[in-house]
Parts: C-alpha cells; sequence; structure tokens
C-alpha cells in the first residue's frame, strides 16, 4: 500500500505544480505537453491527479504511527531516558551517566 501512496502523492504534487503554474501565470503545463485540455492524455492526467487526491485522502484519517506521536525531545538511548530540551527544564547530572558506564564495563 505505500507504494501506491507514494504513486499517489507524486501524482498530487504534480497536479499542485499545475495548478500553481495555472494560478500565476495562465499556464497549463499538462494541457501543453499532451496536446490540449481535451486531448485523451491530458483527461487521463487530469484523472489520476484526482484519483490520487482521494487515495491520499485515507492518510487524513489514518491513526499516527508511535513513532510519530512520541515526544521527540524526550528519547530513550540505551535503556537512558534523554532529554535535549534545554529551556526550562532540570540539568541532567552527567556524573551519574559516567558512572553507570563504568560499572557496565566492569561487568
Amino acid at each position: 500500500m505505500k507504494t501506491l501512496q507514494r504513486i499517489a502523492l507524486a501524482l498530487i504534487i504534480i497536479g499542485a505544480i499545475n495548478w500553481g503554474l495555472i494560478g500565476l501565470f495562465q499556464f497549463d503545463l499538462v494541457a501543453s505537453i499532451f496536446g490540449g485540455q481535451e486531448a485523451i492524455l491530458s483527461r487521463i492526467v487530469y484523472t489520476l491527479v484526482g484519483i490520487s487526491g482521494l487515495i491520499c485522502l485515507t492518510l487524513l484519517f489514518a491513526p499516527m504511527t508511535e513513532e510519530e506521536d512520541r515526544d521527540v525531545d524526550n528519547r530513550v538511548i540505551d535503556g537512558r531516558q534523554v532529554s535535549y530540551s534545554t529551556e526550562f527544564a532540570e540539568e541532567n547530572d552527567l556524573s551519574d551517566i559516567k558512572e553507570e558506564d563504568r560499572e557496565d564495563r566492569d561487568q
């Protein structure tokens, strides 16, 4: 399913660029490449972009994965809670971490 979603996303990006060109310069890139808006190839591209929008609509309502849902500032590395935040937070005592590393190496 991810491959289908990536293809759909690429087609949506093509459609977005085309709409941007239409809005800014009144230039329809798809129509100019494939021979006008009524050309069968242009209509196929427009249809594929529309279907891709419907496919990617499901991504809007998909539940977030555990990685996306997790707080980025608080990570667990080697079994230890590591906090990268600096503002209004307690500072970690690095001497405890160094002692734990020595104990792990001694064992």
